[in-house]
């Protein structure tokens, strides 16, 4: 088989990792790739929203199989547009993957399919919005509608915050992406990424997964793409686990499917795992950065054949067998410990140098996902965006993939960068 991938990221690089280690693939192609993935196959330079560039790549390199990495292509139509050219693929349509890109429309067909979530409000008009701030208590949770790299939640305690924050959204803080809002009820509890593989039927559910949003140690400081993260996550039990598959992922897909939108591809459900069981925070449309690194990493085995399930069809009579491939039942613990530059996740410093990674690499268990990388014109790499590197790791239980990730962060020399020290605290401690 011939597999291209379309992104740039971590999340890309460690997709293109575990499907180039498949005995059924041949060829892994990327667009644009980065470095990283430029090692493992051939890197074409377009812009992935660009969709008559990737149809005419497509059609140039007919790939039996491609897969879409971030949310921007996915919103723009990316796989209606490969589809319609007669290629397989890997992600939701756009109707679909309106699930991430626009948080209201999500929450609207919760409420339709019974799906437990955080009460709401959506405001497209600002004095609307700051009525409703005075008729809820705080903490308050303010969403930008569309997409906004992972930065457009903001939680604050005050009345007075909440007003500001709101206000900045409306007029323009994300652009179109936070002329519409989703302000939300405070849950309490504790946040897991379940990850569900699905051709709109079926579905298999990979091992839950704990993301760490904010920036600094002890989880403070602004909201990122996402700092780190491990699996499995013990917060999600069997019992946790069983009520996400029939509350939440079953309703979900049945209700899409007979409104006309069926969902093929990956279903991210972010959960808050309260006292009165997992709500939803929010969707996604694509695997998380990154917990994908981390995922790819602790599966043994082969994830192409389900990856093609999905996308073309039958997942449900399949289903066993599958997940035996992929070595579901024998997945590794993991971790991933994010390398970020310095001004992240404001205005991040680009162009310096990173030196170690192969030294890293090297290590037992140990793998670095490239994520905003470049290389300069003497050849060395540099940071090329916020979040750099992704150092993941496995090992026997969660203490060790966690050790090992900072081992490989120790031997990467970059004094450019910077990375929490702390992956993992909820459950080691």
């Amino acid at each position: 088989m011939k597999i291209l991938i379309l992104g740039s990221g971590g999340r890309e690089h460690a997709l293109a990792w575990k499907i180039a280690q498949s005995p059924l693939v041949d060829e892994v192609f990327s667009a644009p790739g980065n470095p990283g993935m430029d090692k493992i196959g051939p890197c074409f330079d377009l812009d992935p929203t660009d969709l008559k560039a990737v149809q005419e790549l497509a059609l140039q390199i007919t790939p039996d199989l491609i897969i879409i990495g971030p949310e921007a292509p996915l919103a723009a139509g990316a796989s209606d547009a490969l589809r319609a050219r007669g290629f397989d693929v890997f992600g939701p349509s756009q109707q679909a993957a309106q699930l991430e890109s626009s948080k209201g429309f999500a929450k609207d067909l919760m409420t339709k399919y019974g799906v437990p979530t955080a009460a709401y409000g959506r405001f497209s008009d600002l004095s609307e919005a700051l009525d409703y701030l005075e008729t809820i208590d705080g903490p308050y949770v303010i969403k930008a509608d569309g997409l906004a790299a992972g930065k457009g939640v903001v939680i604050v305690e005050t009345l007075e915050e909440a007003e500001n924050t709101v206000e900045e959204f409306m007029t323009g803080k994300f652009g179109d992406a936070s002329s519409e809002i989703v302000i939300e009820e405070f849950m309490t509890g504790e946040e897991a990424s379940i990850f569900v593989m699905t051709d709109g039927e079926g579905a298999i559910y990979l091992p839950a997964a704990q993301d760490h949003k904010r920036v600094g140690d002890g989880d403070v400081g602004p909201n990122t793409g996402g700092m780190g993260a491990y699996a499995p996550a013990p917060v999600v039990d069997t019992r946790v686990m069983e009520l996400v598959q029939t509350l939440i992922v079953e309703p979900m897909l049945s209700g899409m499917a007979e409104d006309g939108m069926p969902y093929q591809g990956v279903l991210y459900v972010g959960i808050m795992v309260t006292e009165s069981g997992p709500k939803v925070v929010e969707f996604n449309a694509r695997f998380g950065d990154p917990e994908c690194q981390a995922l790819m990493a602790g599966l043994p085995g082969d994830i192409v054949p389900a990856l093609l399930v999905c996308a073309t069809g039958g997942l449900v009579s399949s289903h066993a067998s599958l997940c035996d491939m992929m070595g579901l039942s024998e997945f590794r613990p993991s971790a991933v410990v994010v390398m970020a530059a310095e001004g992240y996740p404001g205005q991040a410093t680009k162009g310096t140098i990173i030196d170690g990674v192969d030294r890293a690499d090297a290590l037992d268990g140990v793998q670095v996902f490239h994520a905003g990388t470049d290389v300069n014109d003497q050849n060395q790499l540099i940071a090329a965006g916020g979040r750099v590197l992704g150092v993941t790791a496995t090992g026997d239980d969660l203490k060790s993939a966690v050790g090992r990730a900072y081992e490989g962060v120790a031997a990467i020399d970059w004094p450019g960068g910077f990375c929490r020290k702390d992956i993992g605290h909820r459950i080691l401690k």
